[in-house]
């Protein structure tokens, strides 16, 4: 694990969530920063159900009414603020949280350089 800056904090909409990806080659880690409520959150882009990403397009996270996060896969729903699964086939489960911070304005997190490290 090390520490990436992934995005800077104003390319984030409130509430947002922005998809990033650490390391390289054929199997780089997924990973997206949330913006929710005046906190920014990092979560593992890895649903619990399956182990596919929570989303089809690009940096879309949240379910249209921007309350819960969402895959796209299943309709499973995510507590944006603690990644608490509170519906779908994952129900109680969570969304592995990444060490996350913001200095000067960077976002910054702790995460693999690959899936297979996870």
């Amino acid at each position: 694990m090390q520490e990436w800056q992934v995005a800077r904090l104003d390319d984030i909409r409130e509430p947002g969530a922005l998809e990033f990806t650490t390391g390289g080659g054929d199997w780089p880690f997924r990973g997206m920063v949330v913006r929710w409520q005046g906190e920014v959150k990092a979560y593992a882009n890895i649903c619990p159900h399956k182990g596919h990403p929570l989303n089809w397009l690009p940096d879309g996270f949240f379910t249209p009414d921007q309350r819960q996060l969402i895959c796209m896969s299943h309709g499973a729903t995510f507590a944006p603020d603690t990644g608490l699964c509170t519906f779908g086939p994952c129900a109680g489960e969570n969304l592995r949280v990444l060490e996350c911070r913001v200095e000067n304005g960077a976002v910054w997190v702790t995460a693999p350089a690959s899936l297979l490290e996870v």
